[in-house]
């Protein structure tokens, strides 16, 4: 018997697949770093004094040295975590996080700021991953559903009578439903007086 609401099948979970952690560590300093590279640039446009070009490395190159090594030891320690665990969950970005919010704590040289900038930056990214990566909240049904099989229940769900649709568009160009042969010869009589027989298919 078929399930008459299929939008609430469950599968099973799949299986883990290994992660590149290098190559999202890459990904995550070359976002990171051109991230940094903007604010450093707004950095070096507001100073007071004349600090020539070159003073988005020279004067404020630490900034993006920060924000290139945040994200990249972020997603790095993330998908490496996961494959050592072997799986995908939200300990894995709290691992990540907690590292990447140390490094950014790490300039000011006092671990009382490292493990703080970890704990803090750790808690909000854990909470972000749990809700499903979504301000408005997790979005489980698109992992579990079928989308065939949603989207049939979704049009059966809304399927109409068929005598419904007919009493609000009317009979003929096409929609005959059950009787309309019948109603089309009343029809007929009342208006002309001419009586209609159905042409038999035998003959007597």
């Amino acid at each position: 018997m078929a399930n008459p609401h299929p939008i609430k099948v469950l599968y099973p979970e799949e299986p883990f697949h290994a992660k590149n952690a290098l190559k999202s560590g890459v990904n995550g300093a070359a976002v990171g770093g051109a991230a940094g590279l903007l604010a450093s640039a707004v950095q070096n446009s507001l100073a007071k004094t004349n600090v020539g070009a070159w003073g988005v490395f020279s004067r404020s190159g630490a900034t993006i040295a920060t924000m290139t090594a945040v994200p990249a030891i972020y997603s790095f320690a993330k998908d490496a975590s996961a494959n050592l665990r072997e799986k995908d969950d939200s300990l894995n970005t709290t691992i990540g996080a907690f590292l990447g919010g140390a490094m950014l704590g790490l300039r000011s040289g006092r671990m009382p700021q490292i493990l703080g900038f970890g704990a803090g930056i750790s808690i909000v990214m854990t909470a972000f991953d749990f809700t499903g990566g979504h301000l408005v909240g997790k979005k489980t049904q698109s992992e579990f559903v079928d989308e065939y099989e949603r989207k049939e229940y979704l049009r059966k769900n809304r399927r109409r009578p068929m005598m419904e649709t007919v009493a609000e568009i009317g009979e003929g160009r096409g929609i005959e439903p059950p009787g309309y042969q019948e109603r089309r010869r009343e029809r007929l009589q009342e208006k002309y007086g001419v009586e209609i027989n159905p042409i038999r298919a035998t003959v007597d």
